[in-house]
């Protein structure tokens, strides 16, 4: 049987990083690829309209100052395809594609105790085995199809946001249906508008939209950042979301209302995911949290000439920032034109799907074609895709059964050796990703080249760790707002999936201190053995 020191499953953003660092500290390491090309979600999505909420410079990589400096970003918000650019650039320039095989997809992995191996199933080939185990596999990759009766009666073709077909579709004179207001709901819907005859958007619940006013990256932007990409980098890493933010000093409860109206136009302005971040007492302030969704609410007022279609897409019932604001452009002008309309599920739902199209309560809709940009079983729907069994024969999956339980969010007792990349119970979701994966990456190596340096070759995080982790990540929890939303972040997305927070919600930061403390003290909470 082939065997490896490390095998990496994901040649995402997270597993080519993987492997450069991996084979930096001497790893023979094996990246397991499922795609016919390396990306990660950034491979399997190809829909129109698809870019980055993360603004370009901020979504790339910080571990090579000369990979930083050479690389030409074009715009603000990039699209999917320059993403793919410069992440085969980085294959290339770091000669990575010698160690990924595509075109292979893990079924199984066993942990065998008495050789202190991973047993990785795969197909197509025989089974490979490694000692250690690193999932890669992304937090945003296994999708969430719709469950609607009838819905494989439906004769007309049905795509997916992410496994949308590499050869692009043609949506010219055709009658589509889009079901998901979600993200990529809202960047796909503009350019299906402009190509159908006629586009039906159903819509579950109405979510908070912010303008990208994205452009051309002008050079002196680009310059600034290159040249202070240290502290920049150092300041990212440090603070909470990952990314850049410039939040006001003062909270917004008893700021004059005029003072607090001018300060949201002109964040609104810049437009992006730091408008999260504007006020430091709208997370835990209920009055100031309503405050800013009223100001966005008559933002999407503006922007939607039917009144009372705008009132349908104001969202409702849920906290500002308990959903992962959405970044669009020209989403809700897309409502303006004549040929697109909008079916309020919450209204009129769905009854059934027939061979051409679907009825709700209210009428039957014929459709061409249909798009479900419903998103993903986030977080640990890759994992449980796999059949993984730690010590004794344990399933991963059942594991979970009442929610994700781990210790970091990077390893689970009862599973040796083995590692998942932002994982759940880490701020993977709530973060800039990119950020939240280099410091996975960087800590979980340096992880094994100290244990190889002290002689270990098993290593495991006890159950009073991963007990004591649960319980920080359920408190910090109950301090927030993110229960009281039926979101894709609580798992609410996927029928029968457990209610509970899938990411660490103390920031980006204060989780890089906690890691690097527990490092300080010699991996604590970890059983580290011969």
């Amino acid at each position: 049987m082939q065997e490896f020191e490390v095998v990496v499953v994901g040649a995402g953003v997270s597993g080519l990083y993987l492997l450069h660092r991996l084979r930096q500290d001497g790893w023979r390491v094996r990246v397991l690829e499922a795609g016919s090309d390396i990306g990660g979600t950034w491979y399997w999505n190809r829909y129109p309209g698809l870019r980055c909420d993360i603004e370009s410079q901020q979504y790339s990589y910080s571990f090579s100052e000369e990979l930083q400096r050479e690389w030409h970003w074009t715009e603000r918000y990039a699209t999917r395809e320059e993403i793919q650019r410069y992440l085969h650039h980085v294959a290339e320039r770091f000669d990575l594609r010698r160690d990924i095989e595509f075109n292979t997809r893990v079924t199984r992995t066993t942990w065998d105790d008495a050789t202190g191996h991973w047993r990785i199933e795969r197909t197509p080939g025989d089974p490979i085995r490694a000692r250690v185990l690193i999932m890669a596999t992304g937090a945003l990759s296994q999708p969430n199809l719709p469950d609607i009766p009838g819905i494989r009666d439906y004769r007309g073709p049905i795509y997916h946001t992410a496994v949308w077909p590499k050869e692009g579709v043609d949506f010219t004179g055709l009658d589509v249906g889009v079901i998901g207001t979600g993200s990529s709901g809202i960047q796909v819907i503009p350019h299906i508008a402009r190509q159908a005859r006629s586009l039906t958007v159903f819509q579950r619940s109405a979510n908070f939209v912010i303008p990208s006013f994205n452009k051309p990256l002008a050079a002196d932007v680009e310059q600034a950042f290159k040249d202070h990409h240290a502290e920049i980098r150092e300041t990212m890493r440090t603070n909470s979301g990952g990314y850049l933010v410039d939040p006001e000093p003062e909270p917004l409860m008893g700021q004059p209302r005029e003072k607090v109206r001018e300060v949201l136009e002109k964040h609104y302005r810049i437009g992006g995911l730091a408008f999260t971040h504007v006020y430091p007492d709208v997370k835990s302030d209920r009055k100031a949290n309503e405050v800013v969704c009223e100001f966005m609410r008559d933002k999407i007022r503006e922007r939607v000439a039917d009144k009372a279609l705008a009132e349908k897409l104001v969202p409702r019932g849920f906290p500002f920032g308990t959903k992962r604001l959405c970044v669009d452009a020209d989403y809700f002008e897309t409502y303006n034109r004549a040929n697109v309309r909008l079916v309020d599920l919450n209204e009129t739902p769905f009854t059934r799907f027939d061979a051409d199209g679907v009825a709700t309560t209210a009428e039957h809709i014929k459709l061409d074609a249909l798009v479900c940009a419903t998103g993903y079983d986030a977080v640990t729907g890759a994992l449980n895709a796999i059949d993984i069994r730690g010590r004794g024969g344990a399933s991963l999956k059942e594991h979970w059964a009442d929610g994700p339980s781990t210790y970091l969010g990077l390893s689970v007792a009862g599973f040796p050796n083995l590692f998942n990349i932002i994982g759940p119970q880490s701020p993977s979701i709530l973060s800039n990703v990119i950020v939240s994966i280099e410091q996975h990456v960087e800590w979980v190596t340096d992880f094994l080249k100290d244990a190889r340096a002290m002689g270990k070759t098993r290593i495991e995080a006890t159950p009073q760790a991963e007990t004591a982790w649960n319980a920080r990540c359920a408190a910090l929890v109950a301090e927030t707002f993110y229960p009281e939303a039926k979101s894709w972040y609580m798992g609410a997305n996927v029928p029968g999936k457990p209610r509970v927070m899938l990411a660490f919600v103390g920031g980006v930061g204060a989780y890089r201190q906690i890691c690097q403390d527990i490092r300080k003290k010699g991996y604590e909470g970890f059983r580290l053995e011969t």
